[in-house]
């Protein structure tokens, strides 16, 4: 053993292969892992990058693990998935587009797919279809959830990855991080939130800073959204304005329809 191989418990640990790839996204959650330079190199020093377009110029088809950013919005980024799926052990699908569909899937909302390229790209043509979150399309063996991912959430969940630990989600909501950092409720603040029923793991990232949640984790565990529409009403907000949060990021898509019609 070499003095720069990393050990744990006094045992080696392998570096896996590792490549990073995106499909529609904006790739802040690549740009996310890279911001947190006081870890970066150690970050770094578990995995053998071999495909990252933001950090390295590298490029190699040999990997172990695939990190997967972006949601399917074209049907060529099918073929390209299945392909990235069938190349990795573990497929890792990162960030709200990529587990849900992100804020790409609002136009899933309106049935006319040609009168929203029209009023997005007018005359110009533009190859695009309904989106749809990786598990659509392939098995997906881990989600990191977020938009953008948290990057201290990302590197202890890459940590246990490499060392064969297991990998436990929260399963209780925001609103338990948000009062263990004695946060004001948003609700008391004339905010709405969706703290209540969003899955945990974040920190409470946007209430900490005095912004409501919009469930970009999706559900909670034991999400009670009824229980959430008569929150909101009491505090004077209407059910389009939950079913606006509701639907931003996909991860409730599943309570949609029911809420609508009730």
């Amino acid at each position: 053993m070499t003095a720069s191989e990393k050990t744990y418990l006094g045992v080696p640990v392998r570096k896996p292969r590792a490549a990073f790839f995106s499909l529609t996204s904006c790739e802040g959650c690549q740009l996310q892992l890279l911001n947190n330079e006081a870890t970066l190199l150690d970050f770094l020093s578990l995995l053998t990058i071999v495909n990252f377009r933001e950090a390295v110029s590298e490029r190699s088809e040999n990997y172990e693990i695939a990190f997967v950013e972006g949601s399917i919005s074209r049907a060529d980024e099918i073929p390209r998935l299945k392909s990235i799926r069938a190349q990795a052990q573990t497929l890792v699908a990162m960030g709200s587009c990529a587990c849900f569909g992100g804020v790409n899937q609002l136009k899933n909302r309106f049935s006319d797919l040609d009168w929203v390229k029209k009023q997005v790209y007018g005359d110009h043509p533009i190859e695009t279809q309904d989106v749809l979150p990786l598990s659509a399309i392939v098995k997906v063996d881990l989600n990191i959830y977020g938009c953008p991912i948290k990057k201290e959430e990302v590197e202890k969940v890459i940590t246990n990855l490499v060392l064969g630990k297991s990998i436990d989600y929260p399963q209780y909501p925001v609103c338990m991080e948000c009062k263990a950092n004695q946060n004001v409720c948003l609700f008391d603040l004339g905010e709405p939130c969706l703290g209540p029923i969003t899955r945990a793991g974040c920190d409470s990232w946007c209430p900490s800073n005095r912004l409501g949640c919009w469930g970009c984790r999706g559900p909670a565990e034991t999400a009670n959204v009824r229980q959430l529409k008569q929150i909101m009403r009491e505090h004077g907000f209407s059910d389009e304005q939950m079913l606006d949060r509701l639907e931003c990021f996909g991860g409730f898509s599943k309570f949609i329809n029911e809420l609508k019609n009730q």
